[in-house]
């Protein structure tokens, strides 16, 4: 799950005007001053908080089932890391969108399947990262189409963000609409598949799945899936899916915690009331409702611990992994560099706490993060930055 380079941090949520030079500031200084750019902490850190829970998830989901990626229905840590991801892209577009749209997808190999070239048979076309960068490319030529349209303040009023974006709340009604009548109007016929594990009894054996429904939204029935199979092809989809394993800060807020704490609500009573449960795999409205909550009402408590409270120096590890969030994701979610501290992890934390749940987990915490911490503290404070 990697960052897209966004240059988030070129302007700063509160600009204030810059003065006039007088007769004895020369205007080269103003200059200076009034192109000299200022990163918002509060994204930096809520992007990498963000790297820091999925390096947890990641690692330690297996031994703590709780946090890792509910199996089919509901919603446990781990299924709040990609919308976190893809918040924080819409963020950066609307802080520091340039008038153009870079999408940057990508492949990579883990340190135990390396091997030359690619294998296009089965290559997985939908990965991470490429549907952050659909979503970005999206939603990005949205922001420049509209932006003319935009005005310098936000005008008073509770309706006030339903008009200022009217054209992004269309385009995501008829979105919600689409998806809505696609899933549940599909239908979805009888299909076969190719055993290939080796272990199985089936290998190598051709078997039915029978379905002949419309509008469910199990595992191998849904039209999610089916519509995968038939544009993508079976060959290039997941293979180990989790089933089988504003105008001044208070205005600001209220529209976010407002917005957060009513798309929160909503999802919950669709996923207890049974109308549309809580699914990560196939993005149903009411995860798509509690996730994108919970990010706004995570990242307001950053805005208000960072930016209002200017407690900065709280948060300073999840800012330098923000600031560096493309380095620590390719390095410690593809494991490279992980064979370095493995002894640490088999004679420190495992034999000490006499646990493998126990050690697992604190050496997620304690050893890999603040590795990652420390890795990215140094190269902050030598400047050093990442980017694409």
């Amino acid at each position: 799950m990697a960052d897209i380079k966004l240059n988030d941090g070129d302007r700063c949520l509160d600009i204030a005007d810059t003065p006039a030079p007088t007769s004895e500031e020369p205007h080269v200084n103003t200059t200076t001053e009034k192109m000299k750019k200022k990163r918002v902490a509060s994204v930096d850190i809520f992007r990498g908080f963000t790297v820091a829970l999925m390096i947890l998830v990641d690692d330690a989901g297996g031994e703590w089932p709780m946090i890792a990626h509910a199996p089919w229905n509901g919603c446990n840590l781990a299924d709040f890391v990609m919308p976190f991801f893809l918040f924080i892209v819409g963020m950066s577009i609307a802080l520091a969108l340039k008038y153009s749209c870079i999408v940057i997808g990508g492949f990579s190999h883990a340190p135990d399947k390396l091997s030359y070239g690619v294998d296009m048979k089965n290559i997985r076309w939908c990965g991470i990262l490429q549907r952050i960068a659909l979503a970005y490319f999206v939603v990005g030529l949205l922001e420049i189409a509209t932006q003319r349209t935009h005005a310098e303040e936000l005008p008073p009023g509770c309706l006030s963000i339903y008009k200022l974006y009217i054209w992004h709340w269309i385009l995501g009604a008829c979105v919600i609409i689409v998806y809505l009548a696609v899933i549940y109007g599909t239908y979805v016929p009888n299909w076969q598949f190719t055993v290939h594990n080796t272990d199985s009894a089936d290998y190598g054996k051709i078997l039915t799945v029978a379905c002949d429904v419309r509008g469910k939204l199990d595992p191998p029935c849904n039209a999610v899936g089916y519509i995968d199979r038939q544009v993508l092809g079976i060959n290039h989809m997941y293979p180990h899916p989790a089933w089988k394993r504003s105008k001044g800060h208070s205005s600001r807020l209220r529209h976010w915690i407002m917005m957060g704490l009513g798309l929160v609500v909503l999802g919950i009573v669709l996923h207890f009331t049974d109308a549309i449960p809580l699914n990560k795999q196939l993005y149903t409205f009411s995860y798509v409702c509690v996730t994108s909550g919970a990010a706004a009402l995570v990242f307001s408590f950053f805005y208000i611990m960072v930016d209002i409270w200017t407690l900065r120096y709280l948060f300073l590890p999840l800012e330098w992994i923000g600031k560096n969030a493309m380095l620590v994701y390719v390095m410690a979610a593809e494991g490279i560099f992980a064979g370095f501290i493995y002894w640490i992890q088999k004679h420190i934390f495992f034999g000490v706490w006499h646990s493998r749940r126990v050690g697992i987990l604190l050496y997620v915490i304690f050893a890999e993060i603040m590795f990652w911490v420390i890795i990215s503290g140094i190269l902050d404070w030598l400047g050093i930055y990442w980017k694409l």
